[in-house]
């Protein structure tokens, strides 16, 4: 009977036993899938995290510098008169393409035509006073002048043979000195008339004929100038274009007044585009006019060439950066003034660098730069690196790597160096810091 009942409590007890076995083996099965799930950013002791990697490469690389900018035309004119008169008549409207002197509009100049024509009338005028005074009046003065001047030469020479003769005659006793005496006050008066016959042609040649043609010659200039100046204000009533270009504002209709000092056409050269763009002083000092660039505009597939055409040479006091221009060829128009865009401009170039991927940088919390690569036994080594050129697909390392270490790219953000990695191919489905335990 004793037998029977510890049989039988062997056998009650085996069944609770198997349960607990079974109950450990799913709760020994169950750890490791929840210490997978909830601690995949570190590895534990003896896992294996799968990476991809890849050596560094050898090669040109430039600097690209991204930055906004916006459209302007190369040239602009905002065509404001000079006189306020009605808008006679509008010649073209908006979108008209002209060209530089074609006539746009023309105001009312009734008024400063007839002015103009009067002023034209005294100027011609002056012109026949001008010419009379120069080829009749002041040589008619003259040749008189020298004609009296003549006159009064020949009368001295006269006189001074008759006192001649008769001072012979008296002292022969021929004729009485009382002749002699009046020939010699004749030939004292024909002195006289002499010298001032001679004064007043040099008074005439000096002063007279010179102020006598400046005045003619004022008189002349002065009815030409009130003549240009009516003639200027009758022309500046005809509104031409400076430029080559496109009219894109026309404010005013036919009929209108135009204001003297108010915009009445604006004429924009869209043929080529400038984009400014303000950059950083450290970034602009690489740069030099005629480096290439690309810009990316709203509506338009492709990038659009540009290149660097003004780096300006002084700050801008507010945001302490450079204005750079980029000069795009927009003679097809597909490009629109004031267009906000996005420039992408190529910089300082290495012909032989030392590159990585940029996936493989990593920022420690200090700031520094450093990569992960496999090192010996397929385990995880931190290096520092220093940087040059950064884009955004590749980066330039100065120092911390060679060319025959493999540099962790996708899997190295938080591993600890020391953790032994397994690099697979860059198309393989593992993804970023995978991790697989079990293997030894």
């Amino acid at each position: 009977m004793m037998k029977m009942r510890r049989s039988a409590q062997s056998q009650s007890i085996l069944p609770r036993t198997g349960l607990r076995a079974r109950l450990l083996l799913v709760c020994a099965a169950a750890v490791p899938a929840l210490l997978l799930s909830g601690c995949k950013k570190a590895a534990a002791p003896g896992t294996l995290v799968t990476v991809q990697a890849v050596y560094p490469q050898r090669g040109p690389i430039s600097e690209h510098i991204v930055t906004d900018a916006v459209l302007w035309p190369v040239a602009q004119a905002a065509i404001v008169p000079k006189i306020t008169a009605p808008v006679k008549k509008f010649y073209v409207q908006r979108g008209s393409q002209v060209r530089a002197g074609e006539l746009l509009a023309v105001l009312d100049n009734s008024d400063l035509t007839a002015s103009a024509l009067d002023n034209k009338g005294v100027y011609l005028a002056a012109q026949g006073a001008y010419t009379t005074a120069t080829r009749s009046q002041i040589p008619e003065q003259l040749q008189a002048a020298e004609v009296a001047v003549a006159q009064a030469k020949a009368n001295l020479h006269l006189d001074e043979v008759i006192v001649k003769s008769r001072t012979a005659l008296v002292a022969e006793g021929a004729i009485p000195g009382r002749d002699l005496d009046a020939a010699k006050a004749a030939l004292v008066q024909a002195q006289g008339a002499y010298a001032t016959a001679m004064k007043n042609l040099e008074y005439l040649r000096a002063v007279n004929q010179k102020a006598a043609l400046q005045q003619a010659q004022g008189q002349l200039l002065s009815a030409k100038g009130k003549y240009e100046a009516s003639e200027a204000l009758v022309r500046y009533s005809e509104i031409r274009s400076p430029i080559n270009g496109v009219v894109t504002d026309r404010p005013l209709y036919a009929g209108e007044t135009a204001s003297a000092g108010t915009p009445l056409l604006t004429v924009m050269d869209t043929s080529t585009l400038i984009a400014k763009a303000h950059i950083a002083q450290s970034l602009a000092q690489e740069l030099k006019v005629g480096d290439k660039a690309t810009i990316t505009a709203p509506g338009v597939d492709k990038p659009i060439p540009a290149t660097v055409s003004l780096i300006s040479p002084a700050l801008d006091p507010g945001s302490t950066t450079l204005e750079v221009w980029l000069k795009i060829d927009n003679r097809d128009g597909m490009l629109k003034a004031g267009t906000p865009v996005q420039a992408r401009i190529t910089g300082a170039t290495v012909a032989d660098a030392l590159k990585v991927p940029a996936a493989a940088i990593q920022t420690a919390q200090s700031g520094s730069k450093y990569v992960m690569v496999v090192g010996k036994g397929d385990l995880a080594v931190r290096k520092p690196v220093t940087l040059g050129i950064v884009n955004t697909g590749e980066v330039q390392v100065l120092r911390g790597i060679t060319p025959s270490e493999q540099v962790i790219t996708v899997g190295s953000y938080a591993l600890d160096a020391g953790t032994r990695v397994k690099v697979t191919p860059a198309d393989s489905e593992a993804s970023n810091a995978s991790v697989s335990g079990g293997e030894n």
